[in-house]
């Protein structure tokens, strides 16, 4: 049951994800991104930080400048930048099958810098996922669009992010990462507002931007409860639940029809994650199962 639970509570997490996309998309048509960040970020940083420092991890602390954070924090802001950057450029339905790839680029950051050993079907699998993207952005074809390098900039800098968050030292809580990772955001905007004029949203706008630091940290805390309820192996996959919302939104909400090569190019990749995801689960398996059988047995 807990497996059960937290698959829907992952599958919860990518629609307030997907809902999120949506109302930035709308709301940035009319207001300049860099705005709308800085709302976002500051808005979601202030509230994770209230909630971690009541619980006694303050936000304000040297921990911030870990060279391990410092990576994490670059990460999430090229990954952050990339994607809502793409929203303005990208449909919806391209960008979020680009986005897919991100477990792709956290198993090869793993494997290079975190010594992570895996086999030749693990390698295959990547590389049918890597000839996913490259369906999905066919370069050097007519119907190339370079923006969409800005899908694959959010895969690789949020799979900095993910990497960098696997070795964060002990002491820091997940709720300061929560905190400074939406301040990226507006660290982001900021940066993005030395590039565009600046205009404060209409009311209007601006309940759509609360709405949408909501549901983004709706998502981030459905996201956690489901890490922690379910078995990682067993509820990581419905991540890619992620990419129907966006789809289905796209069409809904922007009349945004994916092509057949962007189609086929999105499930290559995902049947590559999954795949990857079940085969470290079974190697896991194995190795406990290794372990325990050589572990001499104790007379009670």
């Amino acid at each position: 049951m807990d497996n059960i639970r937290g698959a829907l509570l992952m599958v919860l997490a990518m629609g307030f994800f997907a809902s999120e996309d949506v109302f930035v998309k709308i709301v940035t048509e009319r207001v300049p991104l860099g705005v709308v960040l800085i709302a976002l970020g500051l808005l979601g940083g202030a509230v994770f930080g209230l909630i971690a420092a009541a619980r006694g991890h303050s936000p304000f602390t040297r921990q911030f400048f870990h060279p391990i954070i410092l990576l994490r924090n670059a990460g999430e802001l090229m990954g952050t930048t990339c994607f809502v950057l793409g929203l303005t450029l990208v449909p919806l339905g391209l960008l979020s099958a680009l986005l897919q790839a991100n477990p792709l680029f956290v198993n090869i950051g793993a494997i290079l810098f975190l010594g992570m050993s895996v086999g030749w079907r693990r390698w295959l699998a990547i590389s049918i996922g890597l000839v996913g993207v490259l369906v999905i952005l066919r370069p050097g074809a007519e119907a190339f669009r370079p923006e969409a390098l800005l899908g694959l900039g959010a895969a690789i800098g949020l799979a900095v992010r993910d990497v960098a968050t696997r070795v964060t030292p002990a002491g820091i809580h997940p709720l300061q990462t929560s905190a400074w990772g939406f301040v990226m955001a507006a660290v982001s905007g900021a940066v993005l507002l030395a590039f565009e004029p600046f205009a404060l949203p209409a009311p209007g706008d601006a309940g759509l931007i609360v709405i949408a630091t909501a549901l983004g940290m709706s998502g981030y805390y459905a996201l956690t409860r489901a890490m922690q309820t379910g078995d990682v192996p067993a509820v990581t996959p419905f991540r890619y639940t992620r990419l129907v919302y966006a789809i289905v939104f796209a069409l809904v909400f922007f009349d945004e029809v994916p092509d057949a090569w962007t189609l086929v190019g999105a499930a290559l990749i995902v049947g590559a994650g999954v795949y990857t995801i079940v085969r470290e689960a079974r190697v896991s398996r194995a190795a406990r199962r290794a372990a325990l059988a050589a572990s001499p047995v104790r007379p009670g």
